[in-house]
């Protein structure tokens, strides 16, 4: 590796590194430098605890990230010339890494609730409460996992490079660190404060996105329905929470809903891409710019699925012993239609640049529209 970025920068006239038959480190890299340099005749920077020797007969000593207890002992020696602190992280690096507003997603959690008129029931509340934050260390800890899997795409990204481990903001072995612990507490906290029908669930969305960073977000087709069912199993873990009956509308509506949604995301990729004059297939993706049309065709249609078959669950025998006035419900399939359509068309015209679910939380429009939607089902008991 040494010798590949001195190749690359050629602008070192010597290098000495690690081989199959020796390991540079602590007094050897000591004695091979005074063997070339002589003692004190050598400026040396380095991070560690081995570099204390090095530093102890080297002119200046530059340290720069200095592993715990490093500085302070460097300093000790009387030969440090400068400690530098490049993209120091901090709390702010975490909560990014973490995504923690990703974990508006986990809100689907409680659509079960809603759609059995259940809200009102503190425990099973609570128990929706409890669920969204253990999903929520489970969802943190697989971002962890995907940021350090994606690295290399993710650097070559123009906004993903940004992100605290593609930056070098946060260090590879804090989020291996992280990662696990995240995730042993979210299944010791299903486990003990749930029913084991939501551990699985949990698992089963633990496995699924492991599968999707590892492999499946670069088969065409494949990802976006891994992502659909990724969005469902929020809704098919409130139900487990709840211990409630899943339900085949709220499952069809779920799936063509978030189908949509995950085409929205693809086609924000592909729009940039093509704006930018790409025509090769995306990096880390199954999918070449020119896709855009088919993509397109394909997310609205499935949006407009959704609506259907809202419509269809309202002349369901099922729906007329929930709700008083079932015929109400119409009013928010045109609600609907209207959010898809715009949802579209801004992805279109290249105003959508973050996850669809995090935007429509965000967005105002979509606040009134939701609000209205739930007015309607209200009416309607």
């Amino acid at each position: 590796m040494a010798w590949k970025i001195a190749e690359h920068l050629s602008l070192f006239d010597v290098v000495l590194a690690s081989d199959a038959e020796r390991n540079l480190s602590a007094d050897r890299k000591r004695d091979l430098l005074v063997e070339h340099y002589g003692e004190h005749g050598f400026d040396y920077v380095g991070n560690s605890h081995d570099d204390l020797q090095v530093w102890a007969v080297a002119r200046q000593a530059y340290v720069v990230n200095p592993e715990s207890g490093v500085e302070r002992l460097a300093r000790k020696q009387g030969n440090v010339e400068q400690v530098i602190h490049s993209n120091p992280s901090g709390l702010k690096d975490w909560l990014k890494a973490l995504r923690l507003h990703q974990w508006m997603k986990n809100t689907l959690i409680f659509v079960p609730l809603l759609a059995g008129h259940q809200i009102t029931n503190p425990l099973l509340f609570w128990h929706g409460v409890l669920a969204f934050l253990l999903f929520g260390l489970c969802a943190s800890s697989v971002y962890l996992l995907n940021d350090l899997l994606d690295l290399a795409d993710d650097r070559h990204h123009h906004f993903k490079r940004n992100r605290p481990f593609a930056a070098g903001r946060l260090s590879i072995k804090s989020g291996l660190v992280a990662a696990p612990i995240l995730l042993i507490a979210a299944f010791v906290g299903a486990a003990v404060f749930l029913s084991w029908a939501f551990m699985l669930v949990l698992l089963a969305y633990y496995i699924l996105t492991l599968a999707y960073s590892l492999s499946l977000k670069r088969m065409m087709a494949v990802d976006v329905i891994a992502l659909a069912m990724l969005y469902t199993s929020r809704i098919i873990a409130g139900t487990a929470a709840f211990s409630m009956a899943l339900t085949f509308w709220i499952l069809a509506f779920s799936m063509f809903m978030f189908l949509s949604l995950a085409l929205v995301k693809r086609y924000a990729e592909l729009r940039d891409a093509r704006e930018k004059g790409r025509t090769e297939k995306a990096r880390g993706r199954g999918y070449y710019p020119n896709d855009l049309e088919m993509i397109s065709s394909l997310g609205a249609s499935s949006g407009y699925l959704s609506v259907m078959v809202l419509a269809l669950y309202i002349h369901d025998q099922t729906t007329s012993e929930l709700y008083a006035n079932p015929q109400v419900i119409w009013l928010a399939c045109p609600l609907l239609l209207l959010w898809i359509t715009r949802i579209w068309m801004m992805t279109h015209r290249g105003q959508m640049h973050e996850d669809p679910v995090v935007f429509a939380i965000r967005d105002r429009f979509s606040l009134v529209v939701g609000v209205m939607f739930c007015l309607v089902f209200w009416v309607a008991a």
